[in-house]
């Protein structure tokens, strides 16, 4: 396997492996280093597979050199024109992170497949990964997988590039994939998507749940504990990274209504938003009701969101990576027994609302405050014994569909 990220947070990648591991297969996951790392290549084992961390390249001084003109050029059209086009600064703009990423992705690519072992599968994470699993497979034969974890091209960095710097990247994708023998990817949406574009026949969709939870519900109250809260005050909570499309400023704004008067809203994780967020829950008008807490060990996770009455998640429509997404806290959240309130999105709402079972929360547009409030509102006022009804369904659900032993096999 191959990722371009250090391995101390990629729960997929690391779960990906450990079930190829108990199926029996002998598996080694090339990783990256940072840049400034005094080693090249770090080896170790974790848990009977063989990582290999490949350091990232630095930007050569002669490119440095090249590209200077280009930011120059950007910043002086940037004081002449506030709101510059594509054909100008803007353009020289994405020249230079199109370089910048062309160049940073190939030059780990070709080190990482240089490192890696002969093998019978070379399995590309991402679009980052893919590349050096193509070169692998090249150097020694062998089948090639592609694993996508989302529409790559329309997030990240991404996002409000100009549709010729995308098509670029879009062709380079095709061309690698062109020789994959089969494509894994996170849910139906984007296997209908990406299977017929990148003209992959074999595709696997492997949702990104956590593991099946105990038949016992967990029994949690680590929120109110952290914050001061009494049993009866009731918690909302957002957890994940603080970033931007992810909506954390409307539901902040949502809380100001009358609709969510004396509930809380909780902000579990880390990000660049932070300040931001820290800023809106010292807000007067916000009356002490919004908090942001550190991030916690993702074997915690789920014994935190237990404690919270509602998750909340509004992402918002800002590409179409997002609206066909399903987040992995829905299914953290399930797997918790807390129901979800999140943007009206395809794959979101067949989670929610088209269970056998019954509806596991509610949904609404992200862009409206009101509605986000109505919607948890609608979840907050049900009778205790409905509350407990939905929770238990939530975990059932969980039990019974939404869980990585379920998902992973289709991958096995």
């Amino acid at each position: 396997m191959f990722v371009r990220n250090d391995l101390s947070a990629d729960a997929r990648v690391l779960k990906e492996a450990a079930s190829l591991r108990d199926a029996g297969h002998e598996l080694t996951i090339v990783g990256a280093l940072d840049p400034g790392s005094p080693e090249a290549i770090d080896r170790h084992e974790r848990d009977g597979i063989s990582i290999i961390r490949v350091r990232l390249p630095r930007y050569r001084r002669w490119w440095r050199w090249i590209r200077a003109p280009w930011r120059l050029a950007a910043r002086i059209g940037r004081r002449i024109r506030p709101r510059p086009t594509v054909h100008g600064p803007a353009r020289l703009d994405t020249l230079d992170w199109l370089a910048a990423w062309w160049l940073g992705n190939l030059g780990w690519a070709r080190a990482a497949a240089r490192v890696a072992p002969e093998a019978d599968v070379y399995h590309g994470h991402d679009l980052t990964g893919l590349p050096a699993a193509v070169e692998a497979a090249r150097r020694h034969g062998g089948r090639l997988v592609y694993d996508s974890h989302e529409l790559f091209l329309g997030s990240g960095s991404f996002v409000g590039r100009p549709a010729w710097a995308i098509a670029r990247i879009d062709a380079q994708e095709r061309r690698w994939a062109a020789g994959a023998d089969a494509l894994v990817t996170v849910n139906q949406a984007l296997a209908e998507r990406l299977g017929p574009r990148l003209g992959i026949e074999r595709v696997v969709v492997v949702h990104n749940c956590p593991p099946r939870p105990a038949e016992a519900p967990v029994s949690s109250d680590r929120i109110r504990v952290a914050i001061g809260l009494g049993p009866d005050d009731r918690v909302i909570l957002h957890h994940g990274g603080f970033r931007a499309h992810r909506g954390l400023e409307i539901l902040a704004d949502a809380m100001l209504g009358p609709e969510l008067a004396g509930a809380h809203l909780v902000f579990l994780g880390f990000g660049p938003l932070r300040a931001s967020l820290v800023e809106r829950s010292e807000d007067p008008r916000a009356g002490g009701r919004i908090h942001v807490l550190d991030p916690v060990p993702p074997d915690e996770v789920v014994g935190w969101v237990a404690s919270a009455d509602v998750e909340a998640l509004a992402l918002q429509p800002d590409s179409l990576n997002y609206v066909l997404s399903t987040p992995n806290k829905v299914f953290e959240s399930l797997a918790a027994g807390t129901p979800v309130a999140a943007s009206d999105f395809p794959g979101i709402r067949g989670v929610l609302l088209q269970d056998p079972g019954g509806p596991l929360g509610a949904v609404f547009d992200p862009t409206d405050p009101a509605a986000i409030a109505a919607a948890i509102r609608s979840l907050l006022d049900l009778s205790p014994e409905d509350r407990a009804e939905l929770r238990a369904r939530c975990r059932r659900a969980a039990r019974e569909r939404w869980n990585w032993e379920t998902e992973v096999a289709g991958l096995v």
